[in-house]
């Protein structure tokens, strides 16, 4: 089946920019914390940037059906990094937000990653370092879309 692309597009460059991109996310999982599978770092980052939320919210912010969000969150919580608790105004509701220990380990995994990005940067060189920056807007427009 031919590859579908968008007017004005070039498929060569999606394919470079895929190929990049699932690179660099491999990379960075792998300076993470082994102790959290991508999903679960995925879902403790929505609920440490959103939150408190509730089971379907997150399941809607992760995309994902709400049983499968049930069980991440009850492993997190058996772990001790996410905790459920009683909506402010409406007891029946329960939100899932991050412990302390679940924000030291967010915060640990995203110093490791920060600190590997930071170490390659530093071995570019000057004009590549700008052609990358220069791009960031662009590069978070396109993640921002639906």
């Amino acid at each position: 089946m031919p590859r579908r692309t968008a007017p004005g597009t070039d498929s060569a460059a999606a394919e470079s920019l895929f190929v990049s991109t699932v690179r660099l996310a491999r990379r960075l999982r792998q300076v993470a914390d082994a102790r959290l599978t991508p999903s679960q770092h995925s879902v403790m980052m929505s609920i440490h940037r959103h939150g408190p939320l509730t089971l379907g919210e997150l399941a809607d912010l992760e995309r994902v059906a709400q049983p499968t969000i049930s069980r991440v969150v009850a492993k997190l919580e058996g772990d001790g990094l996410v905790e459920r608790m009683p909506d402010a105004t409406d007891g029946r509701v329960v939100r899932v937000v991050v412990t302390p220990d679940g924000a030291e380990l967010l915060e640990a995994a995203r110093s490791r990653k920060v600190a590997w990005i930071d170490d390659r940067l530093a071995q570019l060189t000057p004009e590549e370092r700008d052609h990358l920056l220069a791009a960031l807007p662009a590069l978070e427009r396109l993640q921002a879309l639906p």
